[in-house]
C-alpha cells in the first residue's frame, strides 16, 4: 500500500477511516490534467499542507500530440510517455480504474488490475479523467478496427502496417496483396490527418527495402463525414494540407461515412467498397463515461463535468459544488475569450487549465479567491510527415512545409513533461536524421506467447504420468530427440 498519508485507503466494507492530519486531494486521471495539476499542487503546497493522490489505470502519462510520430517510428514509444512515479515526486500514485465517484460521501471506488475493488476518501477532488474514443455501432468496427488514442495503439498500428508490407512482399495473389497494402483511416481531424500523413510517409520510405513493393502499390484512404479536414485550422490552411496529401496519392472521401467493415470489407455511405486489412478509427472522442454513468457530479448533454471559468464544478444554475474541480477533455470549460463556446479538448488548453486549477485550489486552501481561466490560443501546428507541416500562430502567421514542421516539433518537445523525456526525444531525432528510420515490425510483441503455445506438447490424459528426463538441449539436438519438450528437472548429483 502506498506511503505517506493514505490512511483511509481501504475496502469499502471496513470500518470508518482514521481522521487525517492534513487534507487529502485525490486526482482522478494521470494524463495531461492530472499530472500537471498534481505537480503544480505539490510545488505550491508542502506535505504538511496537503496529501496528494493520483489514480490512473496506467503507470504513465501519454503525450498524445506525439503519437503520430511514435507510430511512424520518428520517436521511440517509451519516450512519448512520462512515468508517474518519476514525474510525480512527493505524490502518491494508485494504479487502478475509477469505477464510481460519490462526491456526497467524498469517496471514489477503484478497480485495481488484480484484487478486489477498494474505496478512497478525500477532502478535495480533481477530475481529469480525459476522454475515450467515440465509436458508433457500425458492423465490423469493433472486430476489425483499432483506435489511435494511446501509445499501445499507435505502436500496434505501426507494427501492423510494416507486417502487412512484409507479408505482401512475398504474396503473389494480386487480390490479397491489394487488400494487405490498403490502409484506411476514419476521421479527418488532427489525430486522423497527422496519423495517416506520418504513417504514409513511413510506408513510402519503407518501400525502398522491398524489391517487390513500389510506392504506387500502397493505397491510403481517408474517410471523413464533414466536407473538409482539420476543422481546427482556417479553411485556406486546411485546403493546403488536403492538396499536399492528395499529391502524395492519399485518397480522401469527404462528406462520407463508414457504413460497414465486416471482415475488412469497407463499405461507405456513398457506395464505395474495397477490402482493407488496416482500419484505424480516429473519428472523435467523448468524455470518460464513468463521469455520466457512475458519479453524482453535474454533467452536460455530452457527458462532460460542468464547471465555472474558475474550474470549480458547478450545477446547471451556476452553484458551486464544494471541493470539486475539473478540467481537460472531460470538462465543459467556458472559453471567456469566445463567449458561448467551450475550450477545445487539446493539450494546449489541458496543460494550462491544469496549472490554473492547481493554483486555484491552493488559493482556496489558503482562504483566497480563485482566478478565472482564460487563455488566448498561441496557434495550431500539425505535422504532415517528415519535414512537412502546417501551422497558424497567433492568428497572424501562417507557415507551411519545413518551417511549420519545425514549429510543431519545437512546441511539443517543450511541452513534454520532464527534462529526461525532452532529451530522449531530441536524441532520437538526431539519430533518425543521421541513420534514417528504423523500419522493423515487432508484431509478435502483441502476443509474445504465441510461438511457445505452438511448440507446447498437449497435456497427457488424466491419470497418465508425464515422463520427464534431465537431458540437456545440446544432447537432445545431437540425438535428434524432437520430443524433448517436456519440463526438465535437475539431475541427481553423481
Amino acid at each position: 500500500m502506498p506511503q505517506n498519508d493514505l490512511t483511509s485507503v481501504s475496502r469499502a466494507q471496513t470500518a470508518s477511516p482514521r481522521p487525517r492530519k492534513v487534507p487529502r486531494v485525490v486526482v482522478l486521471g494521470g494524463g495531461s490534467v492530472g499530472l500537471y495539476a498534481a505537480r503544480r499542487l505539490r510545488k505550491k503546497l508542502g506535505r504538511r499542507e496537503a496529501a496528494i493522490v493520483v489514480v490512473d489505470p496506467r503507470p504513465y502519462m501519454t503525450y498524445a500530440p506525439f503519437l503520430p510520430e511514435a507510430a511512424a517510428g520518428s520517436i521511440d514509444g517509451r519516450d512519448v510517455v512520462a512515468p508517474h512515479r518519476r514525474a510525480l515526486k512527493g505524490v502518491d500514485v494508485l494504479q487502478g480504474k475509477v469505477v464510481s465517484i460519490d462526491h456526497a460521501k467524498r469517496q471514489v471506488t477503484i478497480h485495481p488490475e488484480e484484487g478486489d475493488d477498494y474505496s478512497v476518501t478525500y477532502d478535495h477532488l480533481i477530475v481529469g479523467l480525459g476522454s475515450v474514443s467515440r465509436t458508433l455501432p457500425i458492423p465490423g468496427l469493433a472486430e476489425n478496427a483499432i483506435g489511435f488514442k494511446n501509445v499501445e495503439e499507435a505502436i500496434a498500428v505501426r507494427n501492423h502496417v510494416l507486417n502487412r508490407m512484409d507479408v505482401a512482399s512475398s504474396t503473389w495473389d494480386e487480390q490479397l496483396r491489394r487488400r494487405m497494402l490498403t490502409f484506411t483511416f476514419v476521421g479527418g481531424g488532427f489525430a486522423g490527418v497527422e496519423a495517416i500523413a506520418e504513417i504514409e510517409d513511413m510506408a513510402r520510405y519503407a518501400t525502398r527495402n522491398y524489391a517487390t513493393i513500389e510506392e504506387k502499390d500502397l493505397r491510403f484512404v481517408m474517410i471523413e463525414g464533414a466536407g473538409r479536414i482539420l476543422p481546427e485550422l482556417s479553411e485556406p490552411m486546411a485546403g493546403y494540407a488536403l492538396e499536399e496529401l492528395k499529391k502524395r496519392g492519399i485518397e480522401f472521401h469527404l462528406n462520407t461515412f463508414l457504413s460497414s467493415c465486416v471482415d475488412g470489407h469497407v463499405v461507405t455511405s456513398t457506395g464505395v467498397e474495397f477490402d482493407s486489412d488496416t482500419i484505424v478509427w480516429t473519428a472523435g472522442v467523448k468524455a470518460n463515461p464513468v463521469i455520466k454513468e457512475a458519479s453524482d457530479l453535474p454533467v452536460d448533454k455530452m457527458g462532460r463535468v460542468t464547471v465555472l471559468p474558475t474550474l470549480q464544478v458547478a450545477d446547471a444554475d451556476g452553484n458551486v459544488v464544494p471541493n470539486a474541480w475539473a478540467a481537460g477533455d472531460c470538462a465543459a470549460v467556458p472559453d471567456l475569450l469566445n463567449p458561448g463556446k467551450f475550450c477545445p479538448p487539446n493539450a494546449q488548453h489541458a496543460i494550462r487549465e491544469a496549472t490554473r486549477l492547481a493554483d486555484n485550489l491552493a488559493l482556496e486552501l489558503h482562504s483566497e479567491k480563485p482566478v478565472e481561466y482564460r487563455h488566448k490560443s498561441v496557434g495550431t501546428v500539425a505535422s504532415l510527415g517528415l519535414y512537412k507541416g502546417v501551422a497558424e500562430l497567433f492568428g497572424v502567421f501562417k507557415l507551411r512545409g519545413v518551417l511549420a514542421w519545425l514549429m510543431h516539433r519545437s512546441y511539443h518537445v517543450l511541452a513534454m513533461p520532464t527534462g529526461n523525456r525532452k532529451i530522449r526525444i531530441f536524441i532520437g531525432w538526431i539519430g533518425q536524421f543521421l541513420m534514417g528510420r528504423e523500419l522493423v515490425s515487432l508484431g509478435s510483441l502483441h502476443d509474445p506467447r504465441a510461438e511457445f503455445r505452438a511448440a507446447s506438447v498437449p497435456p497427457k490424459k488424466d491419470g497418465e504420468p508425464v515422463k520427464q528426463t534431465a537431458q540437456g538441449s545440446a544432447a537432445a539436438a545431437e540425438a535428434g530427440d524432437s520430443a524433448a519438450t517436456a519440463e526438465k528437472v535437475p539431475a541427481k548429483a553423481s
